[in-house]
């Protein structure tokens, strides 16, 4: 009776999170897929394709790199799903994402705690985007 429970329970959550998760990567989904229909992705992707080549990632990489700063994980997630990348480009984009993600939570919450948070900003992209170089060579 308890294992039934809890399975019950396990599955009804993990529905759940299906589903609050589809609802912000299926809409972005569908919006990159129209940007790029109509050539508006392809004139972002020329002027952010310096920067994004210094890190081996396509123009378009920018938008999960801004989608997930601004937003969360799931919007970056959404583009990068859209957009389709290699192994190496997974790698690198997931690991600058995990140094610079959700910057205005995480920025005020670390105002809360009394640190600078123009200090905490910069060095958490300058992390990413370092790191974006380093396993562009690397990898």
């Amino acid at each position: 009776m308890v294992l039934i429970n809890a399975l019950k329970k396990g599955l009804f959550h993990g529905i759940q999170l299906t589903y609050d998760i589809a609802k912000i990567i299926v809409p972005i989904y569908i919006v990159l897929s129209f940007l790029e229909a109509v050539g508006v992705l392809e004139r972002v992707a020329l002027v952010a394709e310096p920067l994004m080549k210094l890190v081996g990632l396509p123009g378009e990489m920018s938008l999960a790199l801004v989608l997930g700063n601004v937003l969360n994980m799931y919007a970056a997630i959404g583009v990068i799903v859209a957009v389709g990348i290699d192994v190496k480009q997974l790698t690198i984009i997931s690991v600058m994402l995990l140094f610079s993600h959700t910057l205005p939570v995480e920025l005020s919450v670390a105002k809360k705690t009394g640190i600078r948070v123009a200090g905490i900003a910069i060095l958490r992209i300058s992390v990413a985007f370092i790191s974006g170089i380093l396993l562009n060579i690397i990898l």
